[in-house]
């Protein structure tokens, strides 16, 4: 009987020795999230505009701005609002492109999500739902 216990005593105390290592072990971490603002908000892909702005909740001194990328399209250039927050602008003809690979629904709603490395190296990330249309602007046609 004693064989038993020690075996069911060895069995449990195992069990609490796995348990506590495993609530011991660093979670698996996509980086913390930070707040954005896209603009333009509605995306028409017949938009002449130049930039996707992308205004941010962290602050400017902290981001390696290099790293920053828009579903996976590089930052083009970066800079502080007047509250010291990072702002950054991609090109609206890569953010366009994005739907000729599938990368955007046209037309829809569209989830972009905002990546990067602060300079401390841990990562952040920041998603909004914008509109993508495909229409041509009205006054701009012909006669």
């Amino acid at each position: 009987m004693s064989g038993k216990i020690r075996k069911s005593g060895l069995a449990v105390f195992l069990c609490v020795a796995l348990s506590a290592a495993l609530f011991q072990l660093p979670a698996i971490s996509h980086g913390f999230e930070i707040i954005i603002q896209v603009s333009p908000s509605t995306l028409n892909l017949q938009n002449q505009g130049e930039v996707v702005t992308v205004h941010t909740s962290i602050a400017y001194s902290s981001v390696a701005g290099g790293t920053v990328t828009l579903n996976d399209v590089p930052i083009s250039w970066w800079k502080a609002d007047n509250q010291g927050n990072f702002v950054a602008k991609f090109l609206m003809t890569e953010v366009k492109a994005l739907a000729d690979s599938g990368g955007l629904e046209v037309p829809g709603e569209n989830l972009l999500t905002l990546k990067g490395t602060t300079k401390d190296g841990a990562e952040f990330f920041g998603e909004q739902t914008i509109t993508v249309i495909n229409v041509i602007p009205s006054g701009t046609v012909k006669k």
